[in-house]
């Protein structure tokens, strides 16, 4: 069985994978063990090193796009429309990101009293 990360090609030697404490486990470490990687865990109740002076933008983006249900509950197994979908809701986020800014930035005639 092939995942989409066998796209990816051979992977560097000396990887080390940063994980939050969600991640703090026996099961986690034997994988990483398993597949030659490197691991830094944080121990539950204190936040990962990497963590500690800003969030990781993946995990910000996973989060977002998890506010769409489709996205979270998908039981499509073409990789073409999970894409789409992903594309979909990237796309969304991203304009939302730009009307908010533009709110703060710019002025115009006729802008509603509220923020979106």
């Amino acid at each position: 069985m092939t995942t989409r990360l066998d796209d990816l090609g051979p992977l560097p030697d000396d990887i080390t994978v940063h994980l939050d404490a969600g991640h703090d486990s026996d099961k986690t470490r034997a994988l990483l063990d398993e597949r030659g990687l490197h691991g830094r865990i944080a121990h539950k109740g204190e936040k990962a090193p990497i963590q500690a002076s800003w969030r990781w933008h993946v995990e910000r983006t996973q989060a977002w796009q998890n506010a769409f249900c489709r996205i979270a509950l998908c039981y499509e197994r073409r990789a073409t429309v999970v894409d789409a979908f992903l594309d979909l809701a990237d796309t969304i986020i991203t304009v939302r990101s730009l009307i908010r800014q533009a709110w703060t930035t710019h002025r115009w005639d006729g802008r509603p009293n509220r923020r979106p």
